[in-house]
């Protein structure tokens, strides 16, 4: 069975973008929890993608209804798991990826942490690595315990062993002095002892507070099987970006090709032919979809017509290893040297611009293909109503692409 590009656009725009439509089996998104059970998970490396992939999917919502789905119901969690990226999930969703990729991102980070503890020069120096890092966790678990929630500048006055410095080695520009206080919130969230909460100052900073474990999740993230829990984090992956192939399954979950197989071959799937769009390949690649997939055709999917702007790392946009499909030739313009992609326009299932809501609030976009003046017009005024919700606010992405920067000036 082949599954033509066509086809994946129209489920891509059915399932991840047209949220708020009522379609055939499928009621509207109406709530930021409806967002993400369509999504399966957000990025959350920026603060503000979170919030504008929400809204930009489903009209009506504004800021505080995902502050208060984050923060006050705390039916979302943001969670380190699949690639060593920031995710939010459903709540009930945070035992999955924490046994299916979060656990065995914490035992790298452990690893190379205590690694580097025991041969890096450090102010003051380190004499027994594992000895000095179990007495760092106790003081982060005290001082939580005690007095949080903490952003990171005062859980290192409470916790001071976290302010031991790795020192530079080298004259690179990138190589500074570090303290500990980064890799070891990264590493206690990877285990699923701390849990990142509700940031100091505006929606969009990045400056959140920890909290323990206990106070999300009393006597801790619920433990499941490993591999049970990658067959399940596999099964709902394709149900929001199959078809696909075997490599965007591993690239997402961050997986080796046996965990990749070994999930997928206790899953009822069918292999077809996956049609990728590859400029220097264009033939099918093989894929796998989950029996019962629905593959809407032009009654089922409002294609035609459909616009959406989305945040950098939006998790569409972040969906695939192989993006040709919905990318075109603007890899260069939308993502950045290292594989973050900025914000985006979308038109009928694929990227056809970039935007950007400049200091002071006004958005701004560019188009990198002559998609006609109706479509225009539909992505002039998308852009007008999601900046109307950030009351006046700029938006400014960690990892900016040059096309990005030069539309947020």
């Amino acid at each position: 069975m082949r599954i033509t590009v066509d086809q994946r656009r129209r489920r891509l725009v059915a399932q991840q973008l047209a949220l708020a439509a009522d379609l055939p089996g499928r009621p509207a998104a109406r709530s930021p929890e409806d967002v993400v059970d369509r999504l399966l998970a957000l990025h959350a490396t920026d603060a503000p993608s979170v919030y504008l992939s929400v809204l930009a999917r489903v009209p009506g919502l504004v800021l505080d209804d995902v502050r208060d789905a984050l923060f006050g119901r705390r039916t979302l969690v943001k969670v380190l798991a699949m690639r060593r990226t920031m995710f939010v999930v459903r709540r009930e969703t945070v035992p999955v990826v924490h046994a299916a990729a979060a656990l065995a991102v914490a035992r790298r980070l452990r690893t190379r942490l205590l690694k580097e503890l025991a041969t890096l020069p450090t102010d003051p120096p380190v004499d027994d690595a594992e000895a000095f890092l179990a007495a760092v966790e106790a003081q982060v678990h005290d001082a939580l315990a005690s007095q949080g929630p903490l952003d990171g500048a005062s859980l290192s006055r409470a916790a001071p062993l976290l302010r031991t410095a790795f020192l530079p080695t080298t004259a690179k520009t990138w190589d500074v002095r570090r303290t500990l206080t980064s890799p070891l919130t990264a590493l206690l969230s990877a285990e699923g002892a701390v849990v990142r909460g509700e940031p100091r100052g505006s929606w969009s900073s990045n400056r959140h507070v920890w909290s323990p474990v206990e106070d999300w999740f009393p006597g801790g993230i619920p433990a499941m099987d490993e591999a049970a829990a990658r067959t399940e984090l596999a099964r709902s992956w394709l149900e929001v970006f199959g078809p696909a192939t075997v490599k965007d399954l591993a690239w997402w979950t961050g997986w080796n090709q046996r965990d990749t197989r070994a999930a997928l071959a206790e899953l009822d799937v069918v292999d077809v032919e996956v049609e990728t769009g590859a400029p220097d390949d264009p033939a099918p690649q093989p894929g796998v979809m989950l029996v019962g997939t629905d593959l809407p055709g032009a009654a089922e999917s409002p294609l035609e017509g459909s616009v959406a702007l989305l945040p950098s790392l939006d998790p569409t946009t972040m969906g695939w290893a192989e993006r040709g499909w919905y990318l075109g030739p603007h890899k260069a313009a939308i993502f950045d040297t290292i594989g973050n992609a900025g914000a985006t326009v979308w038109w009928e299932g694929r990227i056809v611009g970039a935007w950007a809501v400049r200091p002071g609030g006004e958005p701004a976009f560019r188009l990198l293909e002559d998609v006609g003046a109706d479509a225009e017009r539909a992505v002039a005024a998308e852009a007008a109503r999601l900046a109307s919700l950030l009351g006046g606010d700029g938006v400014t992405a960690s990892f900016p692409t040059p096309l990005y920067r030069e539309l947020h000036a």
